[in-house]
This record gives C-alpha cells, sequence and structure tokens, in this order.
C-alpha cells in the first residue's frame, strides 16, 4: 500500500527553475510515484543569512517505502544535482533542498526525521504551494488553507 507524502523543494542558486524540475525526474526515475504538482514560487529567503530570494514547489508523491527510504531518496537526489551539505553555511544560499514536510499520518520526532516537518506551520514559503495542491489537508488538527492565513505571504509570488 502507498503511502502519500508531500515533499517541498527549493533553491536559490545556480538556475533553481531548471533545478526543481530536474530533480522531480529523477525522483520519478527511483520509482516514487509523483501526483500533484504546485507552482513554482518565489519566495523571500528565511533565516538569518542574507542572500537571494528561493524559488519553492511542493509535490504529492506516493511511495511503498518508509519515511527514512524517502529521506535517503531525497538526499542522494540533492547529491546528485551537486548539493554538498558539508561545504554549505546553515540556512544559506544552496542549489537545491528537498524536505519531507508529510509522510502519511506519521507523527514523530527525531534527529534525523521529524513528522510532520517541525516548522512547517511556521513557513509561508511551503504552506502557500502546499495550500495550492491540498488546502483540505490537516497538519496536527489544522487545515492548511487556515494556517496560511495566520503568515504573513508578502513577498511570494507565483511563477508559472
Amino acid at each position: 500500500m502507498s503511502t502519500r507524502a508531500f515533499l517541498c523543494l527549493g533553491g536559490n542558486w545556480d538556475a533553481p527553475e531548471r533545478t526543481l524540475p530536474r530533480a522531480l525526474v529523477l525522483l520519478e526515475e527511483t520509482g516514487l510515484r509523483i501526483g500533484a504538482r504546485s507552482a513554482l514560487y518565489r519566495t523571500p529567503p528565511w533565516g538569518p543569512v542574507a542572500q537571494p530570494d528561493y524559488v519553492n514547489q511542493v509535490v504529492e508523491v506516493f511511495t511503498d517505502g518508509t519515511p527514512e527510504a524517502l529521506l535517503a531518496l531525497a538526499l542522494d537526489v540533492e547529491r546528485r544535482l551537486g548539493r554538498d551539505r558539508t561545504r554549505e553555511e546553515r540556512f544559506g544560499p544552496r542549489r537545491i533542498d528537498i524536505d519531507i514536510l508529510l509522510f502519511g499520518e506519521e507523527v514523530r520526532t527525531g534527529e534525523t526525521l521529524a513528522l510532520p516537518h517541525p516548522r512547517l506551520l511556521e513557513r509561508a514559503f511551503a504552506l502557500v504551494p502546499l495550500a495550492e495542491i491540498a488546502p483540505d489537508l490537516e497538519i496536527s488538527g489544522i487545515e492548511v488553507r487556515d494556517a496560511l492565513r495566520a503568515l504573513d505571504r508578502s513577498g511570494i509570488v507565483r511563477l508559472n
């Protein structure tokens, strides 16, 4: 039985408008089934490091694997697209970042994987594209559209 999960893809260095679609191709090549896809969104950077705007997208995926397997797959795609986490500044610019936002109904807190993503309800850059494809989805008892109403969405622009 496949599990429905949601991934947030983002990047702000070296043409993310081309990198994000390439990441989806690589994810599909591994056997992951891609469902709904949001548009691409230009979003202000989040965090303490001054840097260019990001391009973000949320995609629905279906997997027969575990959350750990999906994380390993996402990290492998990042590496294949040139991301080297050992050489980058935390919260700094990056070519590609793939986060698991939700994995079915899974709830857990761990060092390497927390589900739902621990800061999801604070991040308009992830909730805006998630609301486009799954506005009724509940996260910790709150519908995505309702969570989004409480956040500042200024600077977020739909690209396509």
